[in-house]
């Protein structure tokens, strides 16, 4: 069972706390599948906040 809802927010290297497709907040934007327990990336070299847009 998901413990995380669409629409959770994770910074760069928090642990992901579930798995699926993630988009970057802001511009530039982009979607990453993120696993559960990975470390949120950054993205274009910055610390960026990720929304949770689907589950896995």
């Amino acid at each position: 069972m998901a413990t995380a809802q669409v629409g959770t927010l994770a910074k760069t290297g928090e642990v992901c706390p579930e798995s699926g497709v993630w988009a970057v907040v802001g511009t530039p934007t982009t979607t990453a599948p993120i696993a559960k327990g990975n470390r949120m990336p950054p993205y274009g070299g910055k610390a960026v906040t990720w929304r949770l847009e689907r589950l896995a």
